[in-house]
Formats: structure tokens, sequence, C-alpha cells
């Protein structure tokens, strides 16, 4: 075994690429120890803030105390969060053309999802904005819209898929210049134990589309820069957010811009929230949820 005072086993210096061994000293386990330390201090564009406190764009009127999450995800990135019911979670739209494709699961219980079809059907109400649920196929809220500036969203089209993208693009690699949506769900997913089988069809918020008088889906856009959406979670959560060109942009290039995402504490839609019993498919969701969520001492 190599001590930390030997040197380690490496190539000769002429087989490293030009300008490699003059930018990191590895020829130790010390020296590879003391390199690494150093770049502990670098920052990227893209990137979780830890703790989440230290968000440079905390969200208005939230303590930054208050945070549980924070990060910015890449335009073709993703990410992943499990969340206590109760926690606010908010996406913003800095550039204009970020477009987050989300889907959510029971924490607890993750055969428990995000139902497209039901969001839609129980509200009698197919385009996302304020106060509208997002709904599990158990009859039971898992999250709702509690906040809007942006207006352009879509439950129609679901995520990209790598078919789609090889045709449109050229790639769909996941680490390539074009990952398709459905590519970036399934890392995030493979971090719970989840796969393809587990991944139902997502919604997607920034980029509006709408049904024409024909039937047919007409891309809508983006409301502009500076747009966010705020979300309650119901339940226990897993969220995961694939930060991907929406299918229906008709812009020839991969056209997708970095999203920001805030959570912080925060308490549960209650009997004595107006939302609570807005209409009767609503009211009985709710009862449905708190059923669940009393059960488990939640």
């Amino acid at each position: 075994m190599t001590t930390a005072d030997e040197p380690t086993a490496i190539a000769p210096h002429d087989q490293y690429p030009t300008g490699v061994r003059d930018l990191h000293l590895t020829d130790s386990v010390r020296s590879a120890r003391d390199d690494a330390r150093a770049q502990g201090g670098q920052t990227g564009a893209w990137m979780p803030y830890l703790p989440a406190s230290g968000s440079p764009h905390c969200p208005p009127a939230v303590e930054p105390a208050a945070l549980v999450w924070a990060e910015t995800v890449a335009p073709g990135g993703y990410t992943h969060k499990v969340l206590a019911r109760g926690t606010r979670l908010r996406f913003d739209d800095p550039t204009g053309d970020a477009c987050p494709h989300l889907l959510l699961f029971n924490a607890l219980e993750p055969t428990e999802r995000l139902n497209v079809a039901d969001t839609q059907k129980i509200p009698w109400q197919a385009y996302l904005g304020e106060n509208h649920p997002l709904l599990s196929g158990d009859g039971r809220v898992l999250a709702v819209v509690t906040g809007d500036s942006s207006g352009r969203h879509d439950a129609f089209c679901g995520t990209t898929t790598d078919a789609w993208n090889e045709r449109k693009y050229g790639d769909a690699r996941p680490h390539g210049p074009s990952p398709s949506g459905r590519a970036l769900f399934l890392k995030a997913a493979a971090k719970h134990g989840l796969s393809r089988r587990d991944l139902p069809p997502s919604l997607s918020f920034f980029q509006g589309v709408r049904v024409e008088a024909d039937g047919a889906l007409a891309w809508r856009g983006s409301a502009g820069p500076g747009t966010h959406v705020e979300l309650l979670a119901e339940m226990p959560l897993l969220v995961l957010v694939a930060n991907a060109a929406h299918p229906l942009d008709p812009r020839p290039g991969y056209v997708v811009g970095p999203l920001r995402v805030h959570a912080w504490r925060a308490a549960a839609t209650g009997p004595g929230d107006p939302r609570f019993t807005a209409t009767p498919e609503l009211h009985r969701a709710y009862l449905n949820t708190v059923d669940y969520c009393e059960a488990r001492g939640l």
C-alpha cells in the first residue's frame, strides 16, 4: 500500500497532454490531496448552493435561513430533491429561455406519482396557473401552484425523447450538446432507485403551449426574462427536474436557458385556507391528502 509520503505510480511525463502536469501536481498522495483541496473554493455558474442560505439569488421576502434548497441548473441540466410536506418551491427564469420539465412523486411511496391527465381533468382546466393542483393518480394533491408571473406553461406535450432530439439536433445523449428531457429524467430517477418504467408524462413551465381551434398544439414561447412559478408541496415529495428545450420549440438550435430553483419551509394548505374548499373536486382531493398524511403523522 502506498503511504502519504510515498510517490504513487504515474505515467511518464511525456505521456501527459501538454500543460496538464504544469496545472496540477499529483505525483504523490499528499500532493494529490493538496491539489484537490485547492479546488474547493471554486464556484461555477451552474451549481447547488450549500448551505442553501448562501444562495446569491434568494427570492424576495424569503429569509435565507429558511431555505432548504438553492441551485442554478444548467441549460440542458437536471436536478432532484426530496422535500417535506409544506415546503414552497420556486422556479425562476432569468433569461426567458428556461424550460423545467417536472415530475413529482410521493416521497414515501414513489409508486404514487404525478398524473397529468387528472391534473387537467379534476380542476376542469388544462392550462396551468395560480391555484392549479398537481394531482396524483390516487386522487391526492401532490402540490399546488401558488404563484405565477409567467402564464406560459404546458401540460400537453411532455418532454423530449432521444428519438426526437436525434432527429432534430443529431444528438440526445444526457452529457451531449442537446440532451433529451427523457434522458435527463432517467439520470435523476436513478439517484432514487427509479427506472424508465417509473417515469410518467411530465409538465413543463415557462414555454407555453395552447390548443388551436382545429386541435393543433401551438407553441407560444416564454413571457420573457424574470418570470417565476411557485409551488407548495402538499405531500412529502420527490422532485425531478429536467431543464431541456421544449419539444415544440421551432427554433433550429437547442435553445434553453439557466434555471434558478429555491425551496423553503412553510405550511401545507389547511381547512381554513380558501383553496381547500374552492371546488367540490378540489375539496375531495384535499380531504384524501390530509387523510393520508395524518395517518403517517405528517
